[in-house]
């Protein structure tokens, strides 16, 4: 079984490699750190650097983008653990990228 993670620990987790991605500082909330993430899925995805595993940050910007919109916090909170879940190969994603740049 795997463990909840809250938005603010995602965001702890992941905000410093996709702010480097997106050439931003490191996002503070849900709504910038998913607009980051939006930027990095493009940048890492095939249109710029193709990098394998890429896609499933598009899926993740879906999902953290409906737990914005949701008023309901147990419904919020099942989103965010499905975004967290396309982003467990971020660091190996965004690793790749910083040895392309």
């Amino acid at each position: 079984m795997t463990k909840n993670i809250t938005a603010e620990q995602l965001i702890a987790k992941h905000a410093s490699d996709i702010a480097f991605v997106a050439e931003q500082e490191p996002a503070t909330t849900l709504e910038d750190f998913n607009e980051q993430l939006d930027t990095a899925a493009e940048r890492l995805g095939p249109t710029w650097a193709d990098i394998n595993g890429a896609e499933e940050l598009d899926t993740a910007v879906t999902y953290l983008a409906d737990a914005i919109q949701s008023t309901d916090d147990a419904e919020r909170a099942v989103l965010v653990n499905r975004a967290a879940r396309y982003l467990t190969n971020v660091d190996d994603v965004v690793e790749e990228y910083r040895e392309m740049v």
